[in-house]
């Protein structure tokens, strides 16, 4: 959880990255009706946001970056606001009581773009013919009023208008779909809990198809010129769920979507229950698998299960890693084992000074933390045995869904299930620098 915040802070207190998010409530629901003309990227937006007061409120503030708000009303009264850089600063006419749930409506329009940092462009982003919305960990404010920080997760709907050439795919279950004369109105509802950087929006000429006939249902949205060689680098995505329930539980959302946009990226990019590839992670190949699953099981590390703060990253990246090398033996392709020695042995002759358990803010996404955490499992698994160790990831995914987590929780879940203290693998490994070596088999 987010740590606690002084009355009308519009700061989160989050170690890596404090401006981001805001203190002195909790979000239950974001309402969004968006109409987007692709033709002059204009954006006009009405945001409602249901939100508790953890303490008296005579000032609030939202993230939101590159847009004009037009008006404000707090529980239908108008609000005096002013918006500063990527903060909207809110002055109730009343002051809303501890405890009390209260509304927000934020009326706002602009030609939306991505939020500049330390990790490049991030949000919302024209591509060639449409829209790309990569929110993490910073980008959702360039699209929606929101309490930008990972722990604060909130339900979503999200009515999305656009020129009835394009699809448009949220995230959540498609609910409705409306045709006027020139545009379509999408709706998608978002029931689970979900926090800001996870939401997202993708518009395009695309085809929507089905990836997979049973439960749960897996649908994608392709470019036609893409949809034979998807068909076939896409093909095992069946499998690919079925495995990953085996290794972790069930899936934890009612669907699945993939989208692939047709312009290149440079990584994909999970969102809840969806995850965005480029064309050019689609070659007929399936050179490109590894990634579809990395970014899957994110849908149980990293969506369902979400840091409660940045300094957390590794039980997102490292366990998606470590998926990849779990979907690869599972497959035909290389064995766990064989990944393990391989990144071990890479890791070793690459610089000692990163402790994956906490970062540091510039090394939120190196690539060392994702491997180094795939590592620290498998060293895991290799002290508890295989099936103390699968046991402790379905507890983990369980006891945690659609919640927050965080390193001392899952080392205080490990040590449970192994039945004995484990601080020195962990210290080794999540807490000091230098590799160690893996623990023999």
């Amino acid at each position: 959880m987010k740590e606690a915040a002084r009355p009308g802070a519009d700061r989160s207190g989050d170690p890596y990255l404090p401006e981001h998010g805001n203190g002195g409530y909790r979000t239950r629901h974001y309402d969004l009706e968006l109409d987007y003309r692709i033709a002059t990227n204009r954006l006009t937006g009405k945001a409602t946001v249901t939100a508790v007061a953890t303490h008296g409120l005579s000032r609030l503030s939202l993230d939101l970056a590159g847009l004009r708000v037009a008006q404000v009303l707090v529980d239908g009264a108008a609000a005096r606001f002013t918006h500063v850089r990527q903060k909207l600063h809110v002055r109730p006419a009343r002051e809303v009581p501890a405890g009390a749930e209260f509304r927000v409506e934020v009326r706002y329009a602009g030609r939306p773009r991505p939020v500049a940092g330390r990790w490049g462009d991030i949000g919302w982003d024209e591509l060639a013919d449409g829209v790309l919305v990569a929110s993490q960990p910073v980008g959702a404010p360039s699209w929606f009023p929101c309490d930008d920080h990972p722990a604060d997760k909130a339900s979503y709907r999200i009515a999305v208008t656009a020129a009835t050439p394009y699809t448009v795919v949220a995230t959540g279950k498609l609910t409705d779909r409306r045709r006027g004369a020139s545009t379509t109105t999408w709706l998608y509802e978002l029931p689970e809990p979900t926090s800001s950087y996870l939401v997202s929006v993708q518009i395009g000429r695309y085809e929507r198809v089905n990836l997979y006939s049973g439960e749960p249902a897996q649908r994608a949205a392709v470019p036609t010129r893409l949809r034979q060689r998807f068909a076939h680098d896409f093909g095992r995505q069946g499998e690919m769920m079925h495995a990953f329930q085996r290794f972790f539980g069930p899936y934890p959302f009612a669907e699945y979507a993939v989208v692939v946009t047709d312009d290149d990226l440079d990584d994909p990019v999970e969102a809840q229950a969806m995850s965005v590839f480029g064309a050019n992670h689609v070659d007929g190949r399936r050179t490109h698998e590894r990634l579809v699953a990395h970014e899957l099981a994110h849908q149980w590390f990293g969506n369902s299960l979400t840091v409660a703060d940045w300094r957390h990253i590794w039980l997102n990246e490292g366990f998606a890693t470590y998926a990849e090398w779990l979907w690869s033996g599972a497959s035909g392709g290389p064995p766990v084992e064989a990944l393990a020695r391989m990144w071990h042995a890479r890791l070793r002759a690459r610089p000692a000074d990163l402790r994956i358990a906490d970062p540091g803010v510039a090394r939120m996404f190196d690539e060392r933390l994702y491997k180094r955490g795939a590592l620290t499992l498998h060293a895991l698994r290799r002290e508890v045995g295989d099936e103390g160790f699968f046991r402790l990831l379905r507890a983990w995914v369980a006891e945690h869904r659609h919640g927050t987590v965080t390193t001392p929780e899952f080392t205080a879940l490990a040590e449970r299930h192994a039945g004995r203290p484990l601080a020195d693998l962990f210290g080794a490994w999540l807490y000091a620098a230098p590799l160690p070596a893996l623990p023999p088999r």
